[in-house]
Parts: structure tokens; sequence; C-alpha cells
């Protein structure tokens, strides 16, 4: 695979192919909470974005997307990150591909506090710093860069969905950075 692309590549499931192998095993996903830093690495900024969600709400969210057959895992991070982002937000992927937490999403919304209606899922988080010009693509309406403050506070809060405001806490809470 090119590491460049944001194009789906062939092997891509069928809707029903999908909708039966959601029903029969857990999918894999990778989770990035976009970041800016300072010269030391501290976090300035969160970048989040605002999309529809699958249960036809509106919320905003951070990146998230399956891993393909075939896909590496750091493969699959930047091919969403260019994909929500756009070519030009230069993520600068980790040298480990060792995620901050890995998180389950369930139907049941009350299981884990991680909910998709889809489907049981399991993603691989991490924090990713973004150096260049981000514009959201794809099905994103909006991408904004928020303090962490902002992220976390009350309005911000209660726009993210599917428990993403515990993930961008936990991410805060990984790279040293206090929640306000």
């Amino acid at each position: 695979m090119t590491t460049g692309t944001t194009e789906a590549r062939p092997g891509w499931l069928e809707p029903d192919q999908l909708d039966d192998a959601r029903d029969r095993v857990p999918m894999v996903y990778v989770e990035a909470v976009p970041v800016r830093v300072d010269h030391l690495g501290r976090i300035e900024r969160i970048g989040l974005l605002l999309r529809p969600q699958p249960d036809g709400t509106i919320s905003r969210a951070i990146v998230s997307g399956r891993v393909l057959l075939g896909e590496t895992v750091r493969e699959a991070l930047w091919r969403h990150l260019t994909k929500d982002l756009g070519p030009d937000a230069e993520p600068q992927l980790p040298t480990g591909v060792a995620p901050f937490t890995v998180v389950e999403y369930f139907p049941d919304p009350e299981r884990t506090g991680f909910h998709d209606p889809r489907q049981h899922a399991v993603a691989l988080c991490f924090v990713v710093p973004v150096d260049g010009t981000c514009a959201p693509s794809q099905d994103a309406l909006e991408f904004s860069w928020l303090t962490p403050a902002e992220a976390l506070g009350h309005g911000v809060v209660s726009e993210l969905s599917a428990g993403h405001d515990r993930l961008v806490r936990r991410a805060l809470a990984h790279c040293g950075t206090a929640a306000p």
C-alpha cells in the first residue's frame, strides 16, 4: 500500500458483507487525538472534528476508522489522519505503534461507556502531533483546534460522542497534561 493515499483499496467489504461481519466479530479500529505541541512536546491544542455519527446525529469526534485487511496499524493511522484532516495536515506518526490506550465500543452504551450502535469494536488509540494545515475532508463538516480547557469545557464535552470526552481526558493524562 502507498502510505500517502486516501483511497479505499480493493477488497473493501460490500455493505451487506460488512453488516454480516459486524454481527459476528469485533472490528479493529485506530483512533487518533490530533494535537499541536510546543517545543517541549506539551499539548497546546487538541483537534476535534464535527461530523455525522452512525446514529444519524452530528457531534464532535476524534479521528477514527477501521483497519483494513492487509493494512498495518501505521498505514491505517496515516490513511485516516490524512483522509479526515486533509492532505496538508502533516501528521507526525509515533515512532512506535504502541497505543496510549485500547478501548472497546459496544452497542450497549452501559457496557464500557464507549458506544457504537452498529457493532463491537476494539480501538487502538494514539496521540498524534500534527504540524500542517488541517481542513476537514470526507464526511467531516468542520475541524477546530481547541485548548485542553476548551476541549474539556462543558459545552464541547456535551458535543463529543461515543465516549470521546473520556478518551480526550485519557490522552491528556497520558501526555502529562492536567485536565482542567
